[in-house]
């Protein structure tokens, strides 16, 4: 028996890197599996890749509209949600004194806004389907401590972890498990584009920020997205289900807790 069989899954920013990793393990766990992003080609294209019965579709975790309308979709087609991923994120950074209102903003309606109100939305479902549900959110190690350069999306990350605990102390009555996923550094094309901005505030050649955070993991390399699979499937199966509003660091021993 597979552990996700049966289930349906709805992955946000599901159609590349750590979201794709994550739709192709919890089909071979035999979820059906609606992949969200917003690329609504590229999720349709990753949903068509699984094979089997899986959807993708374009939704903006930013635009309430668009959260309530892929929703609502899936709840249709799936006969209700048994498990949301919450993946969509974006990076940026800059020095304390360069760091711009659009930025910021930017950062905290996809990071935190969209986490918050996508899980809102499914928990509405969950409880009108009264058969209880997971919910991950993904954090990260930069939830955990401050960067120079990285004030807001540490911030960002710091509030998944806050808003797991808070969401899942609320939505247990319901047999809703909340629960987090903190990653150290993984190796996906997002990671060049983190590398190009240190490279730009700390004067490096380009890769080799990427070089000295990969040497810096006790493991001995960056995370690659198949490290984060076992867990993910992990908190979205029955094995999970005493499990409480916590986040799970999974980063090769990046930062210890």
């Amino acid at each position: 028996m597979r552990r996700l069989e049966g289930k349906v899954a709805l992955i946000t920013g599901g159609a590349r890197g750590i979201g794709r990793a994550f739709a192709e393990a919890y089909a071979r766990e035999g979820a059906r599996v609606a992949v969200a992003d917003i690329d609504g080609p590229a999720a349709e294209a990753t949903a068509a890749a699984l094979g089997g019965d899986h959807i993708g579709l374009r939704m903006d975790v930013t635009d309430q509209a668009s959260i309530d309308a892929a929703v609502a979709r899936v709840d249709d087609w799936g006969g209700g949600i048994d498990v949301l991923l919450n993946n969509a994120a974006v990076f940026d950074l800059a020095p304390i004194v360069e760091i711009t209102r659009e930025s910021y903003e930017r950062v905290f309606a996809v990071n935190v806004a969209g986490t918050l109100f996508t899980l809102q939305a499914v928990a509405r479902v969950m409880i009108a389907r009264g058969r209880g549900g997971r919910i991950i959110n993904m954090a990260s190690q930069a939830g955990r401590r401050g960067e120079a350069l990285v004030a807001v999306y540490c911030a960002s990350k710091a509030a998944i972890i806050s808003i797991t605990q808070s969401a899942g102390l609320d939505l247990i009555k319901h047999r809703i498990n909340v629960n987090g996923i903190s990653p150290g550094v993984v190796d996906t094309p997002m990671w060049d584009e983190v590398d190009a901005l240190f490279a730009r505030y700390e004067n490096k050649p380009i890769g080799q920020k990427k070089r000295e955070v990969g040497a810096a993991v006790p493991y001995g390399r960056m995370g690659r997205p198949e490290d984060l699979t076992g867990m993910a499937v992990f908190l979205a199966s029955d094995e999970a289900d005493y499990i409480v509003a916590q986040t799970f660091n999974v980063d090769g021993g990046q930062w210890m807790s």
